[in-house]
């Protein structure tokens, strides 16, 4: 652990510790020479530092708003560090599937848009993530900033993965936690892998399918732990919930999503979209964003009712807006999108939390 105030490079001083993943531990520090707010990683012992500084050089190459920019990376001691933009948020996976069931079809066809166009940018430059889930992209308090993280810890992962592959024969035994918790998104051609395999941009989109499977609905698309493989190879994904299309309001979107989601998770990776096709698709998509807060339901009628938004105000639903299969009762907390109304304002989509 390294001590707030603590300066490296004569440059970086460590405010406070942020994190620790399967591979590295992330600080918050100050940039002295440009005055900016920094995220500052370094790989945990037992990492190899050529393959740290390899992955910064692949994710320094990398140029997009929804991709975490690689600013700098050294050497000091016998450590090794990456110096990242800092993003003033969390984790795609705590700012939705801690807090709700499973996001909107809006919500979703802006997130997917999002993360495919950093996805296409990289690439472009010819790297892959290989490690895409909702943990490795950040958002901001209110989704203005999406950004995928950890290009090149991801680098380091898939040599996790060649060293399990080496002595297990594939990735499928591991009792590893960083591949338990990447499994349920890997695609087949990584998941069923042989000593020397390529695993490329393909598997990207694999995984965009399969987390954006995860986000819409509540559930990772082949199941969990060892049941994944097993589904994975019988091509037999989870069926969509009936609540994506039980609406009107939300069905022509939800389909639309759903097949793109669907092209994505296709087994043959040479069948797959590439990921502006996937950007493209999402372009077409009809859907609104706007800012999503907290309220409570205070009175609930026969089709209507109504939320105290956090800011106290009243806001008025209609049953229609509701999305997913728990109903809204007196006292449930919930998450919508407020518009203007008369005589109050109106929420639209309106998710219930658990």
């Amino acid at each position: 652990m390294i001590a707030p105030g603590t300066q490296l490079a004569s440059r970086y001083e460590i405010v406070s510790y942020i994190a620790s993943g399967g591979m590295q531990d992330v600080y918050k520090a100050n940039d002295s020479l440009t005055g900016e707010v920094v995220a500052l990683k370094t790989p945990q012992a037992g990492q190899t530092n050529k393959r740290f500084k390899q992955s910064a050089i692949l994710s320094a190459r990398i140029s997009n708003y929804n991709v975490a920019k690689t600013f700098d990376y050294f050497e000091e001691g016998n450590a090794c560090y990456l110096i990242e933009e800092y993003v003033d948020g969390t984790t795609l996976e705590a700012a939705t599937l801690d807090v709700i069931p499973q996001i909107d079809p809006h919500l979703a066809a802006y997130l997917m848009l999002r993360i495919a166009k950093g996805l296409a940018a990289s690439h472009q430059a010819q790297v892959a993530h290989r490690d895409l889930k909702p943990s490795n992209i950040l958002v901001d308090s209110n989704f203005s900033a999406v950004k995928i993280t950890d290009f090149g810890i991801a680098t380091l992962a898939d040599e996790l993965f060649e060293e399990i592959i080496a002595k297990n024969g594939d990735l499928t035994r591991s009792t590893s936690g960083t591949v338990k918790g990447a499994l349920p998104y890997m695609a087949p051609e990584m998941m069923f892998r042989k000593p020397g395999d390529l695993v490329g941009c393909e598997a990207d989109i694999w995984s965009l399918g399969a987390l954006m499977f995860r986000l819409m609905t509540g559930a990772y698309p082949f199941g969990e732990g060892m049941m994944v493989p097993v589904n994975v190879e019988k091509r037999q994904p989870l069926s969509w919930p009936r609540f994506l299309t039980g609406k009107a309001q939300y069905t022509p979107l939800s389909n639309s999503i759903i097949g793109i989601v669907e092209k994505c998770l296709v087994y043959d990776k040479a069948q797959r979209p590439v990921a502006l096709d996937v950007v493209r698709s999402c372009e077409e998509l009809c859907f609104h964003f706007a800012p999503r807060e907290f309220g409570v339901v205070s009175e609930v009628k026969w089709s209507t009712g109504f939320v105290t938004s956090s800011r106290g105000a009243k806001i008025f639903y209609h049953n229609d807006s509701l999305y997913g299969a728990a109903p809204a009762k007196v006292g449930s907390k919930v998450v919508f999108s407020a518009h203007n109304g008369t005589p109050f304002p109106r929420a639209h989509p309106i998710v219930v939390c658990p």
